[in-house]
C-alpha cells in the first residue's frame, strides 16, 4: 500500500463537473428519493401517530401487499406477509414455522450462513446440509434426500455475488420448500416465482425505506406448510408465528405494531417502480449502473471485477478490488471528503476494494460520475 503520499485523502478536491448529483451509494440502507421522504410529510396527518388497527394504516398496508402482488406477477394463491424484525428476524421466524425438520442451504458470504447458522442452533430441527462455495462465487444446491426446505440468496449483499433462482432439479414444491433471502435483490432483480416458495426481504435497500420490517411472499405451498407446522405441536414465540402473522396479515396488518413511516416509504417506492413500468424496468435501471462499473473496472488496470465470472456478477451491489499500490480506505476517505458515501469494501470480506450500491434508486448517470470521481482520486493519491 501507499504509505508517503504528497496528499492525504481528505485534501483531495474533486471537480464539481466531476461529482454525482447524489453521492450516496450504501448498500443498504440505501437512497432515499425525496419524493418518499415528501410522501412522510404528507402523511403526517392522516397516517403517522395514528392506530394501526384502524383503516388509514391498514388501507396503507393493503396497498402495499396489493403493490407487492403486481409488481412480483405473483400467481393466484400467493400472500405477502408481513411482520417485525427485518430479515435477521424471519431467520429465526422460518426456523420455527417453515422448516419441518432439515433444511440444505447455499452457503457464500456473510449473510448466506446466517440463515444455515439459525437452523444448525435450533433444537427442534435436524442438522442442515451446506453447499458452500468461496467468496466470489455462489455454489450449485442439489437435492438431498431428507431435505424439506432449500434455502437460497438471490444477491450475496458482502460480496456482491448474485445467482439465477431454480428449484433443484428432481424436487417439488410438495415435498420441498425453495426459500430465497432477496434482501437486497426485491425490487432490483427479476425472478420467476414457479421456482420459488417464498421470498422474503427487508424494504431498506431496492425499495429504499426503512429496515425494521420483513416481508415474504408465501407460494401456496408455503401457505400449507405454515399452516401444517401450525397445526403440529411444535411451541413457537408469537412474535416469530408465521401463522400468527399470516392471519394478520390477511387482515392488512401486522401482529405488533408497525413502523408506519417505514410502510409509507415503501409504499411511496412501489408507486414509483409500478408507474415506470415494474419490475422490468427497475431492473432495467441496475443492470444499467452495472454495466457502466464492470465496464469501468475491467477498462482500467488497477480495478478488477472482485466476481470474475460475469455471469454471477450482481447488478445491485457491485464490488471492485484494487491493486495493492491503491489504499481502497484512501480512496473511500477522499470520496467521502466530496460528498460520496458509503463505498466501502463489507468489513468482514477483509479485502482492498470498493463496494458499490445500484438499487434502482441510483440513477445510472451518477454510476458513472462516480467512476470520473474514482479517477481522479486514484491519479491525485498518485501525485
Amino acid at each position: 500500500m501507499l504509505s508517503d503520499v504528497s496528499t492525504t485523502p481528505d485534501q483531495i478536491t474533486i471537480p464539481t463537473d466531476l461529482l454525482p448529483d447524489d453521492g450516496r451509494f450504501c448498500c443498504g440502507p440505501s437512497k432515499v428519493r425525496h419524493a418518499q421522504v415528501d410522501a412522510i410529510v404528507a402523511a403526517r396527518d392522516t397516517l403517522l401517530g395514528t392506530s394501526h388497527r384502524k383503516p388509514p394504516v391498514k388501507n396503507l398496508v393493503g396497498a402495499v401487499r396489493s403493490k407487492l402482488t403486481d409488481l412480483f406477477g405473483l400467481p393466484d394463491g400467493w400472500e405477502i406477509v408481513l411482520g417485525n424484525g427485518g430479515s435477521t428476524v424471519f431467520w429465526d421466524v422460518a426456523t420455527f414455522g417453515l422448516v419441518r425438520e432439515r433444511s440444505r442451504h447455499a452457503v457464500f458470504g456473510e449473510f448466506s450462513s446466517k440463515f444455515a447458522e439459525a437452523c444448525a442452533a435450533a433444537p427442534h430441527l435436524g442438522e442442515p446440509s451446506v453447499a458452500r462455495s468461496d467468496a466470489g462465487t455462489h455454489p450449485t444446491v442439489t437435492a438431498e434426500d431428507g431435505i424439506d426446505l432449500y434455502a437460497l440468496t438471490h444477491n450475496e449483499t458482502s460480496t456482491g455475488v448474485a445467482m439465477d433462482l431454480r428449484r433443484p432439479a428432481g424436487t417439488t414444491a410438495d415435498t420441498a420448500l425453495v426459500a430465497v433471502d432477496a434482501t437486497s435483490a426485491a425490487g432490483g432483480l427479476t425472478w420467476t416465482p414457479s421456482e420459488v416458495d417464498v421470498y422474503y426481504f427487508a424494504p431498506q435497500k431496492c425499495f429504499a425505506s426503512d429496515g425494521g420490517l420483513w416481508i415474504a411472499a408465501c407460494s401456496p405451498a408455503a401457505v400449507d406448510r405454515i399452516g401444517e407446522i401450525d397445526a403440529s405441536d411444535r411451541w413457537r414465540p408469537a412474535s416469530l408465528d408465521l401463522q400468527i402473522a399470516l392471519d394478520n396479515s390477511t387482515k392488512n396488518q401486522t401482529y405488533n405494531t408497525p413502523a408506519v413511516a417505514t410502510l409509507v416509504m415503501l409504499d411511496a417506492q412501489l408507486d414509483w417502480m409500478l408507474d415506470h413500468g415494474g419490475l422490468t424496468w427497475a431492473a432495467g435501471r441496475s443492470a444499467e449502473s452495472a454495466a457502466t462499473l464492470y465496464g469501468w473496472a475491467e477498462s482500467r488496470d488497477w480495478a478488477t471485477p472482485f466476481v470474475t465470472d460475469p455471469a454471477q456478477r450482481s447488478n445491485v451491489v457491485g464490488t471492485i478490488d484494487l491493486d495493492d499500490t491503491i489504499d481502497a480506505g484512501d480512496v473511500c476517505s477522499a470520496l467521502r471528503a466530496n460528498g460520496i458515501l458509503d463505498t466501502d469494501a463489507y468489513r468482514k470480506l477483509g479485502r482492498n476494494q470498493l463496494r458499490v450500491g445500484m438499487f434502482p434508486a441510483i440513477e445510472p448517470s451518477d454510476v458513472e460520475a462516480l467512476t470520473r470521481s474514482i479517477d481522479h482520486v486514484v491519479d491525485a493519491l498518485a501525485d
